[in-house]
């Protein structure tokens, strides 16, 4: 059966960034066929408003120009057609977005997501879809990556690897498969019995070698976490390279990654370095949401309103598990140390306890909000929001060591995980807004009815609430020391810098010692006590000082010079460092295995 919708993209002018696409429609409403690209991507909650990059856009039937009309910021309708006619948008997409979440487009390589580049047919997003993916003129040496299937039973299709025709069994699936296309490095391995690519677009220097066995163990501990089979038959790591950069977003059979040319592993490297533990970290994560947030998904997401903002307080759980697990799984692959481990779980207290926000708003409040604050931060973000990715992944710490503790390790978040799936992910079902403290209370209701409750309603108030964590006394059963690091003796300003050539502040901290002297977010440092500052001397000064001291402080706010008397103060106790007890009791080191997996 031939498709109701067909679709051509092709780099029409790589050098002017801009893909030719059109969208045939063979049954048009005869009314008046109504397109719209969408405003936002999932997985990245802020309307983005794809459609200013179309440069032009018309509409033809039976060869001849047919009038079409742009009706609101993202929608066209066109004109009534005779029944039985086919219809055909033709438009140009401005492509030169290098991130995860839009399109890019130049003479070396081509990137696009679905949701960028793919206008929806109103009333007709459930038939399905065939792309063709042309290739530029002269680019003989190009090849596709995605993990959209190829059309290899139609004229025209492709092959995996190739340019032509792929399809789609929706406009869901079709915007969810991104595409790169040019000249790029790539490699095969195979996970939980899932052929896995890994795709390296820029200059690199990777030792594949090492990359792959690394994903192999990861990938293969998420698929054994929810079992087997795998929800994809194919999967693929989409990765750009470049100098300096760091970003992933999700999507059903792939992910679409940034990263900087220091955080891949080179040959004849030891060890693991912290550059390359963060892209493992990341890659991990991504492919987490495989399960957690492409199948398991929030009720407000079945089905995606790609038009609007879509609301819910569940990101703790869709985003913070998944960051809870992301590192968890490095170190239950063996691809990490324990070690490791802890410093990443410390780095994860220590940015929770860095932000005022976190006592002003609950996680549960930050998800709602992600479209207006979270994906909207200014200078005051650290002092008003707290993020649902770093709260969000203690928060199921917390969970995960209760659930462990109180069943002598029988329960743990794992089971949680495997509840969903089996109930939301497998069904299709979207989770309801108080469905995950039903599955909790279930899961924990082992040794009693009353435990179970007993813990849901810690959870409710976890993520509802403001207060912090009590981290520390959850994980001395497991053999684990939290203290606050009080090796830092200079004393602080209470700001974070801006990176660039000046010494510019970027935010100021609720109660710090720059705030109370009067200084804001944007002023740039020029002098302390009368000698120059620049950018990275700003620490070098305040090891030589004491906390109490009174310095004078100059600063450009705009285009004035204005003056300063700073009292330093004290560092805070919110750098928090985790070590494992030595010789630890049995007990405690069953409770550590089934948790670390060591």
């Amino acid at each position: 059966m031939t498709p109701e919708i067909r679709y051509t993209i092709t780099p029409h002018h790589p050098e002017a960034h801009l893909f030719r696409v059109s969208c045939t429609v063979e049954r048009p409403d005869p009314s008046g066929q109504i397109f719209r690209l969408p405003a936002w991507i999932p997985g990245s909650y802020m309307i983005r408003e794809f459609s200013r990059n179309i440069v032009t856009l018309s509409a033809e039937a039976a060869g001849r120009r047919h009038s079409i009309t742009k009706i609101d910021k993202n929608t066209w309708r066109a004109a009534p057609l005779a029944a039985g006619r086919s219809l055909t948008v033709n438009y140009d997409v401005y492509a030169w977005d290098l991130s995860v979440r839009a399109a890019h487009l130049d003479q070396t390589h081509g990137f696009f997501n679905g949701t960028s580049v793919f206008l929806s047919v109103d009333g007709q997003t459930d038939r399905p879809c065939l792309v063709d993916i042309r290739a530029p003129a002269g680019a003989d040496d190009w090849q596709v990556a995605t993990a959209m299937t190829p059309a290899t039973s139609l004229k025209g299709g492709a092959r995996i690897g190739g340019f032509g025709l792929y399809r789609a069994d929706s406009y869901d699936e079709l915007v969810d498969h991104p595409v790169e296309m040019g000249r790029f490095t790539q490699a095969v391995f195979k996970a939980g019995g899932v052929e896995h690519e890994i795709v390296l677009t820029g200059r690199h220097d990777c030792d594949l070698d090492r990359l792959t066995a690394d994903l192999t163990r990861i990938c293969d501990w998420h698929i054994r976490l929810f079992g087997k089979p795998a929800p994809v038959e194919r999967y693929v790591f989409l990765a750009t390279i470049v100098g300096d950069g760091y970003g992933g977003l999700e999507h059903r059979a792939s992910t679409a990654l940034l990263a900087s040319r220091k955080d891949l592993p080179y040959r004849g490297m030891r060890g693991m370095n912290k550059d390359y533990r963060n892209f493992l970290g990341l890659c991990s994560h991504e492919y987490f949401h495989t399960w957690n947030v492409k199948r398991i998904k929030p009720a407000a997401f079945t089905p995606y309103d790609y038009a609007c903002e879509n609301y819910t307080r569940l990101l703790w759980a869709f985003e913070g598990f998944t960051a809870y697990y992301d590192d968890l799984a490095l170190v239950r692959s063996g691809v990490i140390s324990a070690a490791d481990y802890l410093e990443l779980l410390g780095q994860t207290m220590s940015r929770v306890l860095r932000g005022s926000g976190r006592l002003k708003q609950s996680v549960a409040e930050s998800s709602f909000d992600a479209w207006t604050k979270f994906y909207r931060q200014d200078e005051n973000a650290p002092n008003a929001i707290v993020s649902y990715y770093a709260k969000g992944a203690l928060v199921a710490l917390a969970l995960d060591l209760q659930l462990r503790t109180q069943t002598g390790g029988k329960r743990s978040l794992d089971d949680v995980m495997r509840a969903l799936w089996k109930r939301h992910g497998k069904t299709g079902i979207g989770v309801a807004e108080d469905g995950i403290f039903a599955i909790v209370e279930e899961i924990a209701s082992d040794p009693s009815a009353e435990e179970g409750r007993r813990l849901a309603e810690w959870l409710r108030r976890a993520v509802s609430g403001t207060a912090d964590l009590p981290l520390a006394r959850l994980l001395r059963p497991f053999g684990v020391n939290c203290r606050s690091d009080t090796s830092a003796k200079a004393p602080v300003l209470g700001v974070r810098m801006a990176s660039g050539p000046e010494a510019k502040i970027a935010s100021v901290f609720d109660g710090a010692a720059a705030q109370a002297a009067g200084l804001s977010a944007g002023d740039v440092l020029v002098a302390f006590d009368g000698l120059r500052v620049a950018a990275g001397d700003v620490e070098d000064m305040l090891t030589r000082r004491k906390a109490g001291e009174t310095v004078r402080v100059h600063a450009f706010r705009r285009d004035e010079l204005m003056e300063f008397d700073v009292t330093l103060a004290a560092p805070r106790a919110d750098t928090m460092k985790l070590t494992l007890q030595e010789k630890p009791e049995p007990s405690v080191r069953t409770l550590r295995k089934g948790w670390l997996g060591l």
